[in-house]
């Protein structure tokens, strides 16, 4: 199967990788420069509320090191933790898309988030900033809980992908929440991003192979003792665990089953 027959379509916008990078926590800027590009991720995304948004400032150097033209920008509310300062913090994304000469980037990793400690979503403030945002012409991709039906009202209300979490951000726990993510992925009519929790690549494996249409991390990247090497590992197990669900798995059995059957045997 040819790679670019099989592409993730969010909103108007068509990518032919299915892992999406962040940006922070990399101990270097080279680090995230070089692990970006090993990754072959098309998406990248950054936290607005914790950068300048002029891309001359030197805090965000690295940012203009990017191929911009290979590259997609999404900008990202982390930090938010009320709707409004969430709907705030995504038109200045949009500014700094277009300071990256992505005038109609109009793309924003929704997040709203109040519980300090375990840094799970807030489900009313996400719903309310969501449906504000995709009124006013934002391709919204809100990052939730695993919760089937949030994911039904998100999707509803026109969010543009549903991306419920594998467990909390940056605790490296995996997937924890496989049976609720199944049945978002089950009901959904748009791309089913994994986000957050993500450990290694048999995480992202196993989302890819439960019919998950992307997988987005960063931590597990960043904190890896090589990044850039764990960047690449990623990259094939995203592909791998796609291919997987495209072709079929056999279904599981309780008894052994031998590769060579005891039939027409010749002798």
């Amino acid at each position: 199967m040819e790679t670019n027959t099989d592409l993730l379509k969010i909103g108007n916008k068509t990518f032919q990788s299915r892992l999406m990078l962040g940006t922070g926590k990399y101990r270097t800027d080279l680090d995230a420069i070089e692990s970006i590009n090993k990754s072959e991720c098309e998406i990248v995304t950054v936290a607005i509320r914790r950068l300048p948004t002029n891309i001359k400032n030197d805090k965000i150097s690295f940012l203009k090191s990017l191929d911009w033209e290979k590259l997609w920008l999404l900008p990202n509310t982390a930090g938010c933790q009320t709707a409004e300062e969430a709907i705030r913090i995504a038109f200045l994304g949009h500014e700094l898309a277009c300071q990256l000469g992505q005038e109609e980037n109009f793309f924003v990793k929704l997040e709203v988030i109040s519980d300090p400690k375990y840094l799970l979503p807030d489900p009313i403030g996400t719903l309310k900033a969501a449906e504000f945002l995709v009124k006013k012409g934002f391709t919204v991709l809100p990052y939730i809980n695993a919760d089937p039906m949030l994911a039904l009202h998100l999707e509803d209300i026109g969010c543009s992908t549903i991306m419920p979490l594998g467990s909390p951000i940056g605790s490296g726990q995996g997937l924890k929440n496989l049976s609720n993510i199944e049945i978002i992925i089950e009901n959904a009519q748009v791309p089913v991003i994994i986000d957050a929790g993500i450990r290694t690549t048999s995480d992202a494996v196993r989302g890819m192979e439960l019919g998950a249409d992307g997988i987005l991390l960063n931590t597990a990247v960043a904190q890896a003792n090589d990044p850039v090497t764990m960047a690449y590992s990623m990259n094939v197990g995203v592909k791998a665990g796609r291919l997987a669900y495209l072709a079929g798995m056999m279904d599981k059995k309780q008894y052994a089953s031998p590769s060579s059957p005891n039939t027409e045997i010749s002798f």
